[in-house]
């Protein structure tokens, strides 16, 4: 039987004794319906993961007893991933951050682009924030990973240009594809991926003079929650942890 893991907000070391806050307490004993006696991995996105033992499970009160540390068991890729997609409608942008997630990215850039139709401010936007971060954390319950996605705030394109300094920048583009010249191992990756519609011609030719190279990923064209998936899974297995052996 699958052991349940279970985010948590909560300093966690070998031996401690602890109660499960609202939502996972929730989760555990209302949902999974797990009683005094059963196993649960704990984590708190910190790398490490422990083993816990439930003492006591009633709808309101979960309480563990934590085993040693499975830091070893699940650890983060080598490969540092930047992923900076632009902001898509429905639930098209909630899959690419569960996705992403479980293929080992460390960091999302929710972006506005030329050709992107969702407006997000005040507490319109606090509140997507909110819940993508809540896909992220139950896409490393899922996916046994033991550290976070670091999740920014949305900005525009141009701004979040000064803030890359990445060792190799990547932009999709349906129509263009570049050598990707690179000397030595590579260990920081930036993603760029636009919105439905793409990218215009503009800003992949501005993303090509900050020294991004331009990335088709074969004849056909993907959807925007399909392209980074691709990408992804592509740069991982040249430079990071699904390389064949």
């Amino acid at each position: 039987m699958r052991v349940p893991r279970i985010y948590v907000e909560q300093d966690l070391a070998t031996g401690r004794a602890l109660s499960l806050d609202e939502r996972a307490a929730h989760y555990v004993s209302q949902v999974l319906r797990m009683r005094a006696g059963r196993e649960l991995i704990l984590f708190n996105g910190d790398g490490s993961a422990y083993p816990a033992i439930i003492t006591e499970a009633g709808k309101k009160l979960v309480s563990c007893q934590l085993g040693e540390d499975l830091l070893a068991s699940s650890p983060p890729s080598h490969l540092k991933i930047e992923l900076a997609v632009g902001i898509s409608k429905g639930d098209r942008f909630d899959w690419v951050i569960q996705k992403a997630t479980e293929l080992g990215v460390s960091k999302i850039t929710p972006l506005f682009t030329e050709r992107c139709d969702v407006k997000l401010s005040g507490e319109r936007q606090d509140k997507k924030q909110r819940h993508w971060q809540q896909i992220m954390v139950s896409a490393c319950e899922q996916s046994g990973r033991n550290d976070l996605v670091d999740i920014q705030n949305p900005c525009r394109l141009q701004d979040w240009y000064a803030t890359v300094n990445s060792q190799v920048k990547l932009v999709l583009c349906p129509s263009l594809n570049e050598e990707i010249a690179v000397d030595g191992p590579v260990n920081h990756i930036t993603l760029l991926v636009g919105p439905e519609g793409g990218l215009s011609d503009d800003e992949i030719a501005y993303s090509i003079k900050h020294g991004f190279f331009a990335l088709q990923l074969g004849p056909r064209v993907l959807r925007t929650e399909t392209a980074p998936v691709a990408a992804i899974s592509i740069v991982q297995h040249r430079w990071g942890d699904m390389a064949w052996h």
